[in-house]
């Protein structure tokens, strides 16, 4: 799919500001905390303002990377994709050392149902593959679920090639990014 890179989508850090907004995806995709990208734990308050707000100041607490290839532990940025206000899903990239990236890769996504289809995941992970070079990522790694073709294609447009043996291994799919292209 051809993007067009003049297209008005925003990738924001998490703010309160778009508190109304941020709800307003999350019940378009319904009760639960499967919004890939959005970094959701089971404990968090997202309706009330405090919560949210403690959310998004979590969401934030991500320190410049010296080394992100070696850096110990994992550490996330996350960002929303924003349209004119409104979020149209999340996406993180994680960095650093540790067997979450193993299982779960370094980049992360979710579109909400209204806006899937626009090429909106596919600019938002060649944003977010931009961001991996510029700390120090020669590639990353983009796992999606076997029978989630969309997702697939999505990866492979922004040039993921799949690890060998990678669709027979827990019923995922395994991509790999080169950033140096």
């Amino acid at each position: 799919m051809e993007i067009d890179r003049h297209i008005p989508f925003d990738l924001v850090r998490p703010t309160t500001r778009l508190h109304a907004a941020w709800l307003d995806a999350r019940r378009e995709w319904g009760p639960g905390f499967h919004e890939d990208g959005f970094g959701l734990q089971p404990t968090d308050d997202v309706e009330s303002p405090a919560g949210f707000a403690a959310l998004v100041e979590r969401l934030s607490d991500d320190p410049e990377p010296t080394d992100a290839a070696s850096s110990p532990g994992i550490r996330c940025r996350y960002r929303w994709i924003v349209e004119d206000d409104r979020v149209l899903g999340g996406i993180m990239l994680r960095y650093g050392v540790g067997e979450m990236l193993d299982r779960s890769g370094n980049i992360g996504y979710g579109i909400r149902p209204s806006a899937r289809g626009r090429g909106v995941a596919t600019w938002a992970l060649g944003e977010m593959v931009d961001e991996a070079r510029a700390i120090g990522l020669e590639r990353v790694l983009v796992v999606c679920e076997r029978d989630n073709l969309a997702s697939a294609r999505t990866i492979e447009a922004s040039g993921g090639v799949l690890e060998p043996g990678a669709e027979e291994t827990g019923g995922v799919r395994r991509y790999w990014i080169d950033t140096t292209r």
